[in-house]
């Protein structure tokens, strides 16, 4: 595969590919397996948290309840 990047943009992947004595294409494919790495585990723990408890009912009073609970934390703690 070929694929044609920016001057300013090739320069800082050569740099940090040498930094780390990797390829340019070893660094690439190393920030790819990071980068699915890191959406496997948001969904981990995207379905843990579906997962951990009974649901709630998230209407008008669930978030009238957060939003009175915060303003009294707020005042409570001499931040507003």
């Amino acid at each position: 595969m070929s694929i044609t990047v920016h001057p300013d943009l090739e320069a800082r992947l050569r740099q940090k590919a040498e930094a780390e004595v990797l390829t340019v294409e070893a660094y690439v494919e190393r920030l790819l397996r990071s980068d699915q790495q890191a959406d496997e585990e948001l969904e981990g723990l995207a379905l843990e948290g579906l997962n951990s408890g009974e649901p709630i009912e998230a209407g008008t009073s669930y978030w009238e309840e957060k939003h009175r609970r915060l303003d009294e934390r707020l005042t409570n703690t001499g931040a507003r």
